[in-house]
């Protein structure tokens, strides 16, 4: 045997993948990769793959970008770590003072974590605590969107709407509002009187018992990449401010330019209350988060000792130097080389080039974008939308067959996916398409 199959063998006999059925890599196997470079992956055997989906959305700049590994050897020599309880260092004040330039006016204090869904949990507490402290006592729930996910968590599962990911878990969770948001798939034609006469019905109803509501501005991830407009965006925020509820804004998937912008609120022209921060926030190097605040949810805490308004909350890795190097060196790079603008432009070119090659396929009942991610539903029927049954697999099966031609994709269910590094070439998406076009083609010819 092999080292390839002994770290294979070994790998399936003891390690528990995420978001996984183990049973499935007793018949196809994890990928052994052992190098990264730009937006490639490339196995132990010299296969190279082509990672179109930013190795689940953190990767912003490529792998192994040389600048943010230089600074990332750089800090590891310098300081690796610091208990962030009563300390400070130059790393995070850079870091805070970098986002205070990026982030939507208003936001000015922020709170450092270490993974996503610890950031949604962090900002879940602090608006309810600041209810509280403001004497808002009865305001003790919060209300999401449909086919939301924030984390998986349990305060975090609480604030989604996906029984994939929460169903059994709901002994555990606590009673939240759920809001139908917009599906432009299905039913296009809701938007946006209807859309929006739902979220207002559920505000006058339990507005007053609200303390927050959280949404993950204009790309629904996890839910099946759904794209609602900016305009909803900002009735939502517009409804908060009307009910005195806080809006917490999910950009854990959305920010660092992902949606042409450096955050999708900006679409909107909206300051939340609250901002969670993750994913491509350190470009993939290093786990971090950060919960941005306005003034207004910070004063709240703020007080004697013995008032009991402080916020006691802390990850052991909170403002870890580590990763603030490489969130500093993604931050630098991303406006000293105008990446995001730069990223508009090839996304112009991106979703003309992708509705051409794909929405023709009789079975493709949709394509969409928003910044340089492009979707595709897969359907059994064009007219009706009706799916294919959900026993095929053919995601999986498509995902399983783009790896053998050397395209990562991840479908979520058969809703296929570009969600690339910022600063991918035309020739790497025109190879990504030809991939994706040619195992798409010949999957939905088995089908029939």
């Amino acid at each position: 045997m092999n080292a390839k199959d002994n770290l294979i063998d070994f790998d399936v006999k003891h390690i528990w993948h995420p978001a996984a059925q183990m049973k499935d890599y007793e018949s196809f196997p994890p990928v052994p990769v052992v190098r990264g470079k730009g937006c490639y992956l490339f196995t132990e055997d010299g296969h190279e793959i082509l990672d179109i989906i930013s190795s689940w959305w953190c990767n912003l700049l490529g792998h192994c970008n040389e600048e943010i590994s230089d600074a990332l050897c750089k800090q590891a020599k310098t300081l690796e770590h610091v208990i962030f309880a009563n300390f400070t260092h130059p790393w995070v004040v850079g870091l805070t003072k970098e986002l205070l330039s990026i982030v939507p006016k208003g936001i000015t204090h922020f709170n450092y974590g270490d993974n996503g869904s610890s950031s949604v949990e962090m900002a879940l507490k602090i608006a309810f605590q600041y209810q509280q402290q403001i004497g808002q006592t009865k305001r003790r729930r919060f209300a999401c969107l449909s086919e939301g996910y924030h984390g998986e968590t349990i305060g975090a599962l609480s604030v989604g709407s996906m029984d994939l990911y929460n169903l059994m878990y709901k002994p555990m969770m606590m009673d939240n509002i759920h809001i139908e948001a917009p599906d432009l798939f299905l039913h296009p034609g809701d938007y946006p009187q209807k859309c929006m006469e739902r979220a207002e019905k559920v505000f006058e109803e339990h507005g007053s018992e609200l303390c927050a509501l959280i949404v993950e501005p204009l790309l629904q991830g996890a839910g099946g990449m759904r794209i609602y407009p900016a305009e909803y965006l900002k009735f939502l925020s517009d409804l908060c401010k009307k009910h005195g509820v806080l809006l917490i804004a999910d950009e854990i998937a959305t920010g660092f330019g992902r949606t042409g912008k450096w955050f999708a609120c900006d679409h909107a022209g909206i300051t939340p209350d609250l901002m969670c921060m993750s994913k491509a926030i350190t470009g993939g190097y290093m786990p971090m988060s950060v919960v941005g605040v306005t003034d207004q949810v910070y004063d709240a805490f703020l007080g004697e000792y013995s008032e009991g308004k402080a916020f006691l909350h802390s990850h052991t890795y909170a403002g870890n130097p580590l990763a603030c190097a490489c969130a500093l060196s993604v931050i630098r790079i991303l406006k000293r080389d105008h990446i995001i603008e730069k990223a508009c432009e090839t996304a112009q070119w991106l979703s003309t080039s992708f509705a051409q090659r794909f929405s023709s396929l009789k079975n493709v009942g949709q394509v969409r974008s928003i910044g340089l991610i492009n979707v595709m539903e897969i359907v059994k029927d064009k007219t009706t939308k009706e799916r294919f049954p959900s026993s095929l697999r053919l995601g999986y099966r498509i995902y399983q067959d783009a790896l053998k031609e050397g395209l990562l994709l991840r479908p979520i269910g058969d809703t296929l996916y570009f969600n690339p590094p910022l600063n991918i070439s035309k020739e790497d998406l025109t190879k990504a398409m030809d991939i994706t076009y040619k195992v798409l083609t010949r999957n939905l010819e088995n089908m029939s």
